[in-house]
């Protein structure tokens, strides 16, 4: 088994469609099929893991998913690349108390992990229905 798509409920179609495009996702279909129905299939840069939204898709809230990771070699840089595009990330923070951040946020501390270990750096962003992004630095090998 291989996880291949996420599903995100969103309110208009429309509007996600152009902000994933401005995050730098892959338009891969857009497929109605009568005004109850619209699919918009996305890609990550570089992820074999896609995204799915739409009419007719999905009976979550829009705005409910949380916490959907995204794997960058430099979490400087990718929050950098994410302004540019208009999208507003939360500070960089790491985790004081293990290998991943805490939902309390009680031990997030402000900055990038002081060594840059693998797995320890975050941001956060959310599209504009609330659904949540994480970028999370994993440091290319030497």
């Amino acid at each position: 088994m291989r996880l291949e798509l996420l599903v995100l409920p969103v309110t208009d179609v429309d509007r996600a469609k152009a902000f994933y495009r401005a995050v730098g996702f892959r338009l891969d279909a857009d497929h109605t099929s009568d005004e109850a129905y619209r699919v918009v299939h996305m890609t990550p840069p570089g992820s074999p893991c896609s995204i799915l939204f739409g009419t007719g898709v999905t009976t979550a809230p829009p705005g409910s998913v949380k916490g959907l990771h995204l794997v960058v070699t430099d979490i400087d840089r990718a929050c950098r690349h994410l302004r540019e595009r208009g999208v507003e990330t939360g500070e960089i923070f790491h985790d004081t108390s293990d290998v991943f951040h805490r939902s309390s946020g009680a031990t997030r501390r402000s900055g990038p992990d002081p060594e840059r270990r693998k797995y320890r750096s975050y941001a956060a962003f959310n599209d504009p229905d609330g659904n949540e992004w994480v970028p999370q630095e994993v440091p290319a090998e030497s």
